[in-house]
């Protein structure tokens, strides 16, 4: 009985930890491009804008307005992938595709990427090297765990609304 009581009171002390680190922490939102819907008020409360350059193949660079818009909330902003696709960065990516990802990111934002998130949060050993050898700081499970991170199409493991308990 004994060992239970000090193993729920470890337990508790960690998420008492967690739930202070999160609300100290920036809060993101991963999955920004215009053409995936969002609630602005969960782009407004986030501090760091996640976004994907290439859904679907259409660069975010030939939307000037949204691209604007996004500039205009004077946020943080990094590159979420290049397509977003199901595990892309857990499976070789070729130094031309993300050149590719940061040059239309740049066209967007008049600057280049500095820090980089991979969608779904897998990355492999190579790309993390690849990730690395471009200067991209990457942001990753640990970064996700301590953040209160949204979801556009509040599509994350946990509901968006849980992110503002919790």
């Amino acid at each position: 009985m004994k060992k239970i009581k000090i193993a729920f009171a470890i337990v508790s002390i960690f998420l008492i930890l967690l739930f202070l680190i999160r609300l100290s922490t920036p809060r993101e939102i991963d999955d920004i491009n215009p053409q995936i819907p969002c609630e602005k008020k969960y782009i407004e409360k986030s501090d760091i804008i996640w976004v994907v350059p290439l859904l679907n193949g259409i660069p975010i660079s030939e939307n000037k307005t949204w691209c604007q818009e996004i500039l205009a909330l004077n946020k943080t902003i990094g590159l979420h992938g290049i397509y977003h696709t199901h595990h892309e960065f857990k499976y070789p990516v070729t130094e031309k595709n993300l050149n590719h990802a940061k040059k239309v990111f740049q066209e967007c934002f008049g600057y280049q990427p500095e820090i980089f998130k991979p969608p779904y949060l897998k990355l492999s050993k190579q790309n993390k090297e690849l990730l690395e050898k471009h200067n991209l700081e990457i942001k990753w499970i640990w970064n996700q765990n301590f953040h209160k991170v949204y979801h556009c199409q509040d599509s994350g493991i946990f509901p968006n609304k849980f992110h503002d308990i919790f």
